[in-house]
């Protein structure tokens, strides 16, 4: 399976197949067509460590303490289907840490900015300090 510049062999996939959950009436209980796809990204020899270090940073509730990525693929009736979405779904997630954060730029703000800012306070203090119950007779 081929990610980017990332390629992942089959070998490293572990697939289990499960009856899926929902409508599909008599068909739901003889067929297991649901997908459990299980990536061990703590421990793969695929995966650069920049990008593992990024996918295991991740708060991912399909993640689990190990380092292993669980992802359940029922959307579909048949076994085949299910298997290709679980699949395209782990392309999404490694190809997420692929791409480095840019780091962001400190700036400063600008002076229209700081006087925009200050006459707003202005504006507001004296909002503030005309309901105060001084002057009135």
């Amino acid at each position: 399976m081929q990610i980017g510049r990332v390629h992942i062999d089959d070998d490293e996939l572990i697939e289990r197949f499960v009856r899926a959950s929902g409508p599909g009436g008599q068909n739901v209980n003889k067929v297991a067509s649901a997908v459990e796809l299980r990536f061990d990204v703590a421990s793969s020899p695929s995966l650069p460590e920049p990008v593992r270090a990024r996918l295991l940073a991740k708060r991912d509730r399909r993640m689990t303490a190990e380092g292993v990525l669980v992802l359940q693929a029922q959307r579909f009736r048949t076994q085949e289907r299910n298997r290709e979405d679980a699949r395209v779904r782990l392309a999404a997630f490694i190809e997420s840490g692929l791409r480095a954060p840019t780091p962001r730029i400190a700036t400063k703000p600008t002076r229209a900015s700081k006087e925009r800012r200050l006459g707003e306070k202005r504006g507001r203090a004296n909002i503030k300090q005309g309901r105060s119950g001084r002057g009135w007779d």
